[in-house]
């Protein structure tokens, strides 16, 4: 049985303002309805002989995955949460380390959370071709032919044909100049390195232990002191902690003398920025991309996306990105959208929140919307899901107004617990123990007013948590 595992790791910052770090692309919806964590996962479980697909994820997105993976319907074969980032080759260490306790002879195929693939039959045909030479004891890679000199892929040179499966790979080069690009393309023998991988898992462990013996005594020792927490498998962090930062490339691919690469045109983009958004989506007559409510006049080769609070207008303007989120805006030319990194830096050096957080936050319980603040004030629009229930908790510095405008919520405040419906408001003193849940089968939607001398998020005691949030 073919065993996907999804890598759902990244800071969140190619994408900004629309991707944030409690949000990166993976789980955007940019093409279609659903989001490219989503297509992996639908695109993984469509193969023949699948198993339920393990996620790999950090441990402040582990309720996006769940949520996300129930949204399609597909059942979790496990989501391991790593405790620190610690690039791709110890994440997939501890993928392999999971199957191989279950299935001794697991086949994986390795995924990144956040590509587009459009042409689904030539990769499934490839997954195909690679799992022959996995059999054989192959660690491959997927290819993807080159269509134009890009600068910002690594390339895979490859060397002589295994069958007809695929090619040994005969080296591993960088993000090269525009000039070498242009040679690799010239050469016909380079293809874009996808970051996607098929193996035995136990092999992929012997080469490990072989070329990269650090990582495997470290994803071993974190598996071993894995625990269950709801849906999660929770790993230890000191352990994990103690792995090299490597990728797999590094750690493995490059120097293993089995690494295979099979090459597949399958229209693949890893969207690594607003420009190659808007070189895969649908445009217009004009070269455009719009999303949202937007009025353009003399406008070109742009990519325009509104939020859903307000109109752009545009006026005679070419090759630009327009993003707008209710509290942030981004306008670059679409040649410089690869800077967006700086943005990116100035804002956690100004100690700024705006590449963490969306001013709408969201919680396993539901979601918040910050929709107003001042010196002592907040106003907050929250959204209580049918089940979600929010912690027990208590403030020490400020005091809240509840009032519900649809749905019935179940309030906790102290000894009394009541229900509020639409058009009913609540007061709940500082410092008093307090609690909000929804058991119906509709959302609670409510306006919280908060006062006091400090509002932050930090000034939460939970006392107690269905969650297992501290």
């Amino acid at each position: 049985m073919l065993h996907p595992v999804v890598l759902s790791g990244g800071s969140g910052s190619r994408l900004w303002p629309l991707s944030r770090q409690n949000q990166p692309k993976q789980f955007l919806s940019l093409i279609g309805d659903h989001s490219l964590f989503q297509e992996t996962i639908l695109r993984a479980n469509a193969l023949p002989n699948t198993g339920a697909p393990v996620t790999v994820c950090a441990e402040d997105h582990r309720f996006m995955v769940g949520e996300q993976l129930q949204g399609i319907g597909v059942a979790n074969g496990a989501i391991l949460l790593e405790p620190i980032a610690r690039n791709t080759a110890p994440a997939i260490a501890l993928a392999a380390l999971h199957l191989v306790a279950g299935e001794p002879d697991a086949t994986m195929l390795v995924l990144p959370a956040d590509h587009l693939i459009e042409d689904v039959d030539a990769f499934r045909d490839a997954v195909a071709r690679a799992a022959v030479l996995a059999d054989q004891d192959w660690l491959v890679t997927f290819g993807i032919h080159p269509d134009y000199p890009e600068t910002g892929y690594g390339y895979i040179d490859r060397g002589d044909a295994l069958g007809e499966g695929g090619y040994k790979v005969s080296g591993f080069v960088e993000k090269p100049d525009l000039a070498t690009a242009e040679g690799y393309l010239a050469a016909g023998t380079y293809a874009w390195n996808s970051g996607m991988f098929l193996f035995k898992a136990q092999r992929y462990l012997d080469e490990l232990a072989r070329l990269a013996p650090k990582i495997l005594e470290s994803a071993r020792a974190a598996y071993a002191k894995a625990n269950t927490d709801l849906d999660f498998i929770r790993l230890g962090k000191d352990e994990f902690a103690a792995s090299p930062n490597d990728s797999i490339d590094y750690a493995v691919m490059e120097k293993t003398d089995r690494a295979a690469v099979v090459p597949v045109s399958c229209g693949w983009s890893d969207i690594g920025s607003w420009s190659s958004l808007w070189a895969v989506a649908e445009r217009d007559d004009d070269g455009n991309r719009y999303e949202g409510d937007v009025i353009s006049v003399d406008t070109t080769g742009s990519l325009v996306r509104a939020s859903d609070r307000r109109m752009i207008a545009t006026i005679g303007v070419e090759d630009l990105v327009i993003i707008d989120t209710p509290d942030a805006t981004l306008v670059a030319r679409k040649d410089r959208v690869q800077d967006v990194k700086t943005i990116v830096d100035k804002l956690k050096q100004a100690g700024r929140q705006e590449h963490l957080f969306h001013r709408k936050v969201y919680r396993p319980w539901g979601n918040y919307d910050s929709i107003d603040m001042g010196q002592r004030f907040q106003v907050k629009r929250i959204e209580v899901k049918p089940g979600g229930v929010l912690s027990l908790q208590k403030h020490h510095k400020r005091a809240e107004h509840w009032i519900v405008v649809s749905g019935v919520a179940e309030v906790t405040c102290d000894d009394k617990v009541f229900e509020l419906r639409e058009n009913e408001s609540t007061y709940i003193p500082l410092g008093s123990v307090h609690r909000l849940r929804n058991r119906g089968t509709e959302p609670v939607e409510l306006i919280e007013v908060q006062s006091g001398s400090y509002l932050g998020e930090d000034d939460i005691v939970r006392l107690e948590d269905v969650y297992g949030r501290s």
